[in-house]
């Protein structure tokens, strides 16, 4: 553990030995930090994922720097199928600790793995489109896709959460209970599928209890008893009285005459018949008529997957390409160590800052910001007097390209050198560009009155002000 102000070694004390600093509440809350890491780590090798993430989000509330809790936080998100947060995580860590982080090793496996990054990415897009399903009330098509979905990603708990979610709203439990265990294989002790289990248990045992009770009727309804050896059992009955019976045979009566007065009525009959046909030829056109209607939504959905796999693609590009988040904090980290290597080489500092876009900065995380600012402050002048040397030292020996870009980097670092602006103008001018040379000698005249430089700017201006096109370049 080392200061949080010098930097020194911290002992037993507490204090620092190096600066004299009170080091008692920062001894704490580093103490507080590793002791959540270490519950982290227990609950995961116990498959408490859920809890392992609440163990490991309150260590990084004590130290957000505490990048082993941070690539463990990114480790229980990727087992628990949840791929874009473990890449955030594993992301940041990269950003706080450059070197000797192992969030390399896991970024570099997902990164180099065009085969795992389609993986996610299709299961990203299911998923989604599965839940669109259930927005629409298509919980059969929802289920059909959740089922493609861990087949794809087998340890996704919110998938199989929201699969046991529609078994149950269509009060299939059975299949509830199964899906529900398969998350508690992956997390032991998640609270969301506990409490989905908890219904479905509490379903099945009033099922069952049902079923009991209706068989102990039946069972109520048989008599038995016991004849030598032999159980005779048979149902029981409940004589019936003279009135019953002649009720029975009116009734009996009434179906014998219906039934010789329907054989005999033939035609009737042959019209029934074919009214029926006809029925069973309208129901058969109404079924293809639905499966026309399905075929069409299906073709529907397929173009949906196929914009919605364009757009994820972009995502993952604009995060993994040469603008995204990892080439920035590469671009960031390459920066900072040269200047640690080298404070005096400011050129190749400023030239790593300059790769880095500038659009990525307007929604780059604060810690990014700063450092990104504070390199860029500590190199600026130095790096903009090495651009001035090295454009006038092109521009003397007619290198007019190589002048123009030096002095533009100049000119942009630092816009209180006047001779900077003079000198692209010159070459500008060298270069046949007399229109930009002349908006460059106006800036000077503008910025920089009563001067030399203003002065011999009037002089290079073109004819058509009216001026001579003679001078000499400002060292």
């Amino acid at each position: 553990m080392k200061c949080f102000v010098c930097g020194c070694r911290l002992s037993e004390k507490n204090y620092c030995t190096g600066c004299g600093t009170d080091v008692t509440v920062y001894k704490k809350i580093i103490y507080s930090s590793n002791r959540c890491y270490n519950d982290a780590l227990e609950k995961a090798s116990v498959r408490d994922l859920s809890g392992a993430v609440e163990s490991l989000r309150q260590s990084l509330k004590f130290n957000k720097n505490n990048t082993q809790a941070r690539n463990l936080l990114g480790l229980v998100y990727f087992e628990m199928g949840e791929a874009v947060s473990a890449f955030s995580e594993w992301v940041i860590s990269k950003n706080l600790q450059s070197k000797k982080n192992i969030a390399d090793d896991y970024l570099s496996a997902i990164q180099t793995n065009p085969t795992k990054l389609d993986t996610i990415n299709q299961t990203i897009k299911k998923y989604n489109q599965a839940l669109a399903y259930c927005y629409q009330g298509s919980n059969d098509l929802a289920i059909i896709q959740l089922k493609k979905v861990l087949s794809i990603n087998p340890k996704l708990i919110c998938g199989y959460q929201l699969l046991a979610l529609l078994y149950i709203n269509s009060e299939d439990w059975d299949k509830a209970r199964r899906t529900l265990y398969r998350a508690i294989q992956i997390d032991s002790n998640n609270t969301t599928t506990l409490r989905y289990l908890k219904e479905v248990n509490t379903m099945l045992r009033e099922r069952d209890e049902h079923l009991q009770t209706k068989r102990k009727k039946n069972q109520e309804d048989v008599l038995s008893y016991q004849s030598g050896n032999d159980t005779i059992i048979q149902p029981m009955y409940v004589k019936e009285g003279p009135a019953f019976s002649s009720v029975i045979n009116i009734v009996i009566g009434i179906v014998i005459g219906v039934a010789i007065a329907w054989f005999l009525i033939l035609p009737a009959r042959v019209g029934i018949e074919t009214d029926k046909n006809d029925e069973k030829f309208k129901k058969v056109s109404e079924e293809l008529t639905a499966e026309k209607a399905s075929k069409l939504e299906l073709e529907e959905a397929i173009d949906t997957l196929r914009t919605q796999n364009e757009d994820q693609a972009a995502q993952i590009e604009e995060l993994t390409g040469d603008t995204g988040v990892a080439q920035a904090a590469d671009l960031l980290a390459d920066a900072a160590d040269a200047y640690i290597q080298n404070p005096d080489d400011a050129v190749a500092v400023m030239d790593l800052l300059e790769q880095i876009d500038e659009e990525y900065l307007t929604t780059a995380s604060q810690s990014f910001i700063k450092l990104h600012t504070l390199l860029k402050e500590a190199v600026q002048a130095t790096a903009a007097t090495s651009y001035y040397d090295q454009g006038l030292e092109a521009l003397n020996a007619s290198d007019n390209e190589t002048a123009i870009t030096e002095l533009t980097k100049a000119w942009d670092l630092d816009e209180t050198n006047g001779s900077a602006l003079y000198n692209l103008a010159h070459a500008y001018r060298n270069s046949g560009n007399q229109d930009k040379a002349d908006e460059l000698y106006k800036l000077v005249i503008e910025k920089f009155p009563d001067t030399d430089i203003a002065a011999s700017s009037k002089g290079f201006i073109s004819s058509e002000a009216g001026n001579s096109t003679e001078g000499d370049y400002e060292g």
